[in-house]
């Protein structure tokens, strides 16, 4: 499995437009193959930072998932919410493997 982290530097004022950005990609990531474990929005301390954590089985799968940007309608419309509305000033991608209480030493689980 793997684990893409998103850390987004988001405008404050535009919380909504982000939201209605992230509710998109929660119901698509599902629908192509991977596990959305959701958005981690501002609560307290700095308002400009919000995290997306999703998984796929493999990079491979990932990868699959990926040819679909720019060029799927639904995977535009929901970039475009981003785009029209700024809400999202700068993104970064880490792609990360877990450590689950039942991996085998040394592997991912």
């Amino acid at each position: 499995m793997i684990t893409c982290v998103v850390e987004y530097t988001i405008d404050p004022a535009k919380i909504a437009d982000f939201e209605r950005f992230a509710r998109r990609w929660l119901d698509l990531v599902g629908r192509h193959g991977g596990t959305h474990h959701g958005y981690f929005l501002p609560g307290e301390g700095a308002s400009d930072r919000a995290l997306a954590l999703f998984s796929f089985p493999s990079l491979a799968a990932y990868e699959r998932y990926r040819t679909l940007f720019g060029v799927d309608p639904e995977f535009v419309a929901a970039d475009r919410i981003r785009d029209d509305s700024g809400c999202v000033l700068r993104y970064e991608r880490t792609f990360m493997r877990p450590l689950l209480p039942d991996s085998p030493a040394g592997g991912v689980g």
